[in-house]
């Protein structure tokens, strides 16, 4: 069994790390015409055999805090009704 933690690093240094390499070799990569770059990092990130966590993830963090937007303004409405 191995006893040594499991390594973890940003998944954004190992992107910029391929695309700097990528760039140098006077290629000129990119992810995606517009919006977030993020689905595509994350499938370049698979590629390589490289898992990302939700904690680094900004997506899930946006879709969190809409989520608790919602439910707050169901929560709002429905004290409101039955205040009335």
């Amino acid at each position: 069994m191995n006893d040594q933690p499991a390594e973890t690093y940003n998944p954004w240094t190992v992107v910029n790390l391929v695309f700097t390499h990528l760039a140098e070799q006077g290629l000129h990569p990119t992810f995606g015409a517009a919006g977030n770059p993020g689905e595509h990092a994350a499938g370049l990130l698979h590629a390589m055999g490289i898992r990302p966590t939700f904690e680094g993830d900004a997506r899930v963090g946006a879709e969190t805090r809409q989520q608790l937007a919602e439910l707050r303004t169901k929560m709002a409405e429905e004290i409101d009704h039955h205040s009335a």
